[in-house]
């Protein structure tokens, strides 16, 4: 089998670096042990379409990937390969991908590639495999084929990129814009904490990015986890955690390094919450989506120059995003709103329908200045740089530190020791 991960396009003041993605490796330790697998992450590699192979699996997490991956599939259909496709947005725009493909994988993979895969060697695979709403046993997940990297192309100076990691998977949330309830329902899944920390020991990787939905979904388990993972000693990202006190405490001692916050409007809560973070050592990158129904362009004004009362320490802005079965694509296509339905254009920060209190063309000019604005003073490299010493730092202290990491650091910032102290210092 070969397995492709499509390239997108990012956009302008999106970071340049690749991570390696979760998804592809994830549905590649679900096949059975007599499949060989080769992977191709487009993103950092161009596919080799002469590479010999019986099947082609595509796997995709964005909108953006859609297109690009149905001209991957063209490509080797043409060649007389079939095609099969899966992952988030394979899921998200189904009605279309069935249509370039010669197989279409909707659901979670555990536990049922092993049928799959019969099928395709005794020439019966089938159209459709619609396993949505039918989620295996948590305990089915297993580590990641994390072999299937190339590890020297996820690096960015020298630095090592986090690897992708799942303690855990639904969501008992369901927000506004997100799809997370129709991909795996409204029930929170955590996975056995003593398959998450053997799962997580065995990474040969000190910083991670923990994918959750949301840590904060059962206060007893996060503090369970955090417990748990502590003696790792990885330094890890996440999504929300519980804004309690001794959990963000547990959080930080467990390796806690930067959290992604929605920064959703001006008020004290917001103002506290970002503080709290800091207080218990927690870096916060401020998610903060413009577009809503109850933003003007002065609304939108404001929250910018919010941010830099708070103390961010690195921010990302999104316009609003239809994407296919969210309740707000349901709205604004009963509304007659959307205007584009180019999926290329989906990447959250190109406008896509007609906001309520302001044209397209002035939210566009609203994210445009968002980013402007949050990174007048110090840039984005920056900013992840005065990030990156104060984990480095931590690490230097707890003897965790990677030799490969201070090559890096001697050639792209100079002594990382040094540099590490001085910018802590200088907060």
């Amino acid at each position: 089998m070969k397995l492709i991960y499509p390239r997108w396009k990012k956009l302008p003041g999106q970071t340049t670096f690749n991570l390696p993605p979760h998804g592809p490796v994830a549905f590649a330790a679900t096949l059975p042990e007599w499949v060989e697998v080769t992977f191709t992450d487009e993103n950092v590699e161009a596919i080799d379409f002469d590479e010999e192979c019986d099947i082609v699996a595509l796997s995709m997490m964005l909108s953006t990937q859609v297109k690009r991956g149905w001209a991957i599939a063209a490509e080797y259909r043409r060649r007389g390969k079939p095609v099969m496709a899966g992952g988030i947005s394979a899921m998200l725009h189904a009605e279309e991908m069935v249509e370039h493909v010669d197989s279409l994988f909707l659901g979670e993979s555990e536990g049922r590639m092993e049928s799959v895969m019969n099928d395709f060697v005794q020439g019966r695979l089938k159209k459709v495999y619609n396993y949505m709403g039918q989620m295996p046993p948590i305990e089915n997940v297993g580590p990641c084929r994390r072999d299937l990297y190339k590890r020297e192309l996820y690096n960015h100076k020298g630095v090592q990129m986090v690897d992708l990691f799942h303690a855990s998977r639904g969501c008992r949330f369901s927000c506004y814009p997100c799809a997370v309830s129709y991909l795996g329902g409204r029930r929170f899944r955590p996975r056995p904490i003593d398959a998450v920390v053997e799962d997580m020991a065995a990474i040969d990787n000190n910083r991670l990015f923990i994918v959750d939905n949301s840590l904060a979904q059962n206060k007893e388990w996060e503090k369970e986890l955090f417990r748990a993972i502590a003696p790792l000693k990885k330094k890890w990202i996440s999504h929300t955690i519980e804004d309690d006190d001794e959990v963000l405490q547990l959080a930080y001692d467990a390796g806690a390094w930067y959290v992604y916050q929605a920064i959703y409007d001006t008020s004290d809560y917001i103002k506290e919450r970002v503080k709290r973070y800091h207080d218990h050592g927690i870096g916060v990158e401020g998610t903060i989506l413009l577009g809503l129904d109850n933003q003007s362009v002065d609304d939108c004004r404001r929250l910018i120059d919010f941010l830099g009362e708070i103390d961010l320490d690195l921010a990302e802005f999104t316009v609003l995003t239809p994407f296919p079965h969210t309740k707000v694509y349901d709205d604004l296509l009963r509304q007659g709103r959307i205007f584009d339905f180019d999926w290329d254009h989906y990447n959250a920060g190109q406008v896509v329908f007609t906001p309520k209190l302001m044209t397209a063309e002035q939210l566009q000019d609203v994210y445009d200045y968002a980013w402007r604005s949050f990174y007048a003073d110090e840039s984005q490299e920056q900013k992840m740089f005065n990030l990156f010493c104060k984990v480095a730092l931590r690490e230097m202290n707890e003897g965790t530190y990677r030799p490969r990491d201070r090559k890096l650091a001697t050639r792209s910032f100079g002594r990382p020791v040094d540099r590490a102290r001085r910018n802590v210092n200088n907060g």
